[in-house]
Formats: structure tokens, sequence, C-alpha cells
């Protein structure tokens, strides 16, 4: 999962920048563009992509009155460090980090100015996993499929981020932004509890596996990422032998590979899948999981 590094504004966005940009100074260990992302395109085995913690980037861009799905930078436990080629307003929001310009500590959460040609850092995640990035006017590489979001399992939209990679800055709304007072910012988990509607292959599993998967305790795996949030913990036995056809997957589908241990689908999952999907959270629980550090506490509860 970690990005590959080479020149370019050509590989981050398909074609030189023009205009205003931003340039990476740290890439971290994985940082990507992401928005709303292209929902719509299964059909074509297109996947959704998009903020894994959509609550915190939407709040990050309302506070520097972008379009609330206006393209930003979510950064993955160590965070990126970007340089703007003309004065910008920006916002460090999701996992808490220390944030600096040029050095200089500034507020996470916050609207902070920074002057052109200096360096905004946002560090290592405190609590959480994900940090975004937000700068007024949002970020502009070239769309794809109706949007900007990297996917990771498709290679489509802006390739994760490397040292020396440009992107270009948007317009700013005209107006003020507006005003930064205090906001209820997520948190991150200390145990994550993720509802969950049964089937539709429930029925490949036994018994005791249903009733393990909603009362037993799970951590979560290091070896998640965007595609899916893995699980350690108990094996669900199941009751069928032999393959499944494969078949359509939803986000949130919690699919069982053969050691046993449920795999939730994120944002970059894919849009078939040939194991049986025990059950499937609800879209609206899963910006908790993008915050999740491996280690966490998991419960699986009934919805």
């Amino acid at each position: 999962m970690t990005p590959s590094v080479g020149s370019g504004a050509s590989r981050a966005t398909g074609r030189p920048p023009a205009g205003s940009r931003l340039r990476v100074v740290r890439a971290g260990a994985l940082t990507t563009v992401q928005d709303a992302g292209r929902p719509g395109w299964a059909h074509l085995g297109v996947g959704r992509a998009g903020f894994l913690d959509a609550p915190a980037a939407r709040l990050a861009n309302r506070l520097l009155g972008n379009p609330p799905d206006a393209a930003v930078l979510e950064t993955t436990l160590t965070g990126c460090a970007v340089r703007p080629d003309r004065p910008v307003v920006a916002v460090v929001g999701g996992a808490g980090c220390r944030v600096t310009v040029d050095g200089r500590p500034v507020a996470w959460g916050a609207p902070v100015r920074v002057p052109a040609g200096a360096v905004l850092d946002a560090g290592p995640a405190g609590t959480g996993l994900r940090s975004y990035l937000a700068f007024a006017g949002g970020l502009v590489p070239e769309a794809v499929l109706g949007s900007r979001s990297a996917d990771l399992l498709s290679g489509l939209g802006p390739a994760p981020l490397g040292e020396g990679d440009e992107l270009p800055l948007g317009e700013p709304a005209s107006g003020a932004p507006p005003p930064a007072g205090p906001v209820p910012w997520p948190g991150a988990p200390a145990e994550l509890v993720l509802p969950v509607h049964p089937g539709p292959r429930h029925d490949w599993f036994t018994g005791a596996a249903l009733r393990t998967l909603l009362t037993a305790g799970y951590r979560v795996s290091p070896d998640s990422n965007r595609i899916g949030l893995r699980t350690e913990g108990p094996a669900l036995e199941r009751s069928r032998t032999g393959e499944l056809p494969s078949e359509g997957m939803v986000l949130g589908a919690i699919q069982v590979p053969p050691d046993g241990r449920p795999v939730v689908f994120l944002n970059d999952h894919p849009t078939t899948g040939g194991y049986p999907v025990v059950g499937v959270v609800p879209e609206q629980a899963l910006a908790a999981a993008a915050q999740a550090v491996p280690g966490t506490r998991l419960r699986f509860v009934r919805a």
C-alpha cells in the first residue's frame, strides 16, 4: 500500500498542471486525492472509491466554504506535507495530529492561512488513522467518470501521491468562509461497534458461526486498507462446502474468505466476489471504521 515515488505532475493528474498548484513535499505512507467518489458504475465493474471518513472530509470543506464533496487529500497514519505556490486557506481534520506551517504550530480542525511557498505539514496521527487536508477552492485534478478520487483497486483517478507530485488548486468561492468557531469533530473509536443486517448468504454458515459473529470480540487487523477492514478473532464455520458463483458486492458487505475471518468491504472494494457474504454493515456506520487503528476492539451487533 506504499505509493510509488516518481516525478510527477503527469503521474498525479494525467497532464501538467496549469495555474495555482500544490506540491507534495512529504507523501507519507499513503496519501490520495478523494472526493465523494463515483457511485453508480458498479454494473461496469467500477467501484465507488471516495472519502472513507466522509463526515470528517465534509466538515473540513464546510469550514472553508467549499462544496461538501470538494476533493481533498486523505492521509493514512503518517500524514503528509505540501507546499502551495499561492496563499491558500486550509483545514486539517479527521485523525488528530500536529499541524505546522513552516515549522510553526497552527490549529488542527480549523482554517489556517498558508503563505505561498510555505510548507503545511500534517504530522503522524495521534488519534485515529486518516487525516484530511482540505484547501479553499478544493483540489482539481482531472476527473474520471465524474470523480477526482483515487481508486486503489482499479487504478482509476490520480495515483497515490509521491514526493514532488503536483496537484492543481481550484479557485476559492467568492466571499468570506463561514466563521471558524468550535465544531464537533468525529473522534477515533476506542471500540468499533458495527451493526449488521444478516445475509444474503448467512445460510452458508452454521448457527454457531452466526452467534459467534454477533457475540464474539474481534480486533482490527493491520492488514486492513481502503479495500476492506480485515479482522482478527474467531473463524466463522461454514455449513456448506464448494464454490459460490461470483456475484455483486456492495459497500459494507461482510465477506468471509477461506480462513473464516470476516472482512468488511470499504470504498475501494471489488464490485464482484465469490466468497459468501454473511451480512452487510449500513453505510452510515462505516465512517468510524475509517479511523479504527489496528488492534482496535471490534464487535458486530444485529442492526
